[in-house]
């Protein structure tokens, strides 16, 4: 079966199906490579396939959270630079017009 192509909702699918008989059960009965299903099961446990409402797994949710403390610093980060650069912005303006009046005298 190697090639074959599955939609996110059969990915999706296939991950409840799994959580609810076990993994080996869910490939047999799905007919598809139980290490495919496991790789799935891995990925949703780390938030990469969004299983829905209420199924976050503890795992899921800590790298959901971590990614958003991750997201707000960065953004924290950003901010920060912003206003460095604003300030030596003004600073370059007010730079400029004092030298353009020298110019002129």
């Amino acid at each position: 079966m190697s090639g074959r192509s599955y939609t996110e909702e059969y990915r999706v699918e296939a991950v409840k199906l799994a959580k609810e008989i076990g993994a080996k059960k869910a490939a047999v009965e799905l007919g598809m490579p139980e290490g495919t299903l496991s790789g799935w099961i891995c990925a949703a446990k780390r938030g990469e396939i969004d299983l829905g409402k209420g199924q976050q797994t503890p795992q899921s949710g800590m790298t959901l959270a971590a990614e958003l403390k991750a997201a707000r610093d960065k953004i924290k980060e950003i901010e920060k630079d912003n206003a460095r650069l604003r300030k030596e912005n003004e600073f370059l303006e007010e730079a400029t017009r004092f030298f353009a009046q020298s110019r002129k005298k």
